[in-house]
């Protein structure tokens, strides 16, 4: 019973990429890859939001997808967004290669991503740590470079 599913990212600027996701079954951790381009090189915030909305660009996605309430966090601690996927890495070539299992994310039932907007931000995500209160909403990760909608595929 794999679930699968994919999310088509597009910006304003040169940032754009796809994104795939798979989960075994009910309990496994999604396994996220994928490829983002057009990034400038070090480290981009990478987020599931809460809306699958892009009418007004990546901005009427809402906030980090966060149904537990939490602080914003790391993808590795115990207190964060559901949505909090911390980093990727771009190259000197401006590429990011995805390659991410994690547990919190479910493509089924009520706390599924499918439907909700995926964005890569312009900056490094400080992972909750940067000692104010933005830090603990959003990372400091700024502008939203690039989003599109997590939808089912084959």
């Amino acid at each position: 019973m794999a679930l699968k599913a994919v999310c088509v990212l597009k910006g304003t600027g040169d940032a754009t990429g796809t994104v795939f996701f798979e989960q075994g079954s009910d309990s496994a951790p999604v396994h996220v890859t994928g490829q983002i381009s057009g990034l400038t090189p070090g480290e981009h915030g990478f987020h599931v939001h809460v809306f699958g909305d892009n009418t007004n660009g990546c901005i009427s996605a809402g906030p980090h997808f966060n149904p537990h309430n939490k602080t914003h966090g790391g993808p590795k601690d115990e207190v964060r967004h559901v949505g909090d996927l911390g980093n990727v890495t771009a190259g000197d070539d401006g590429v990011a290669k995805i390659d991410i299992k994690d547990r919190m994310l479910t493509l089924t039932g009520p706390q599924s991503i499918i439907g909700r907007t995926m964005v890569i931000h312009e900056k490094a995500d400080d992972l909750g740590k940067g000692g104010n209160d933005e830090s603990l909403k959003t990372g400091n990760a700024g502008g939203r470079l690039a989003c599109g909608v997590i939808g089912i595929t084959q």
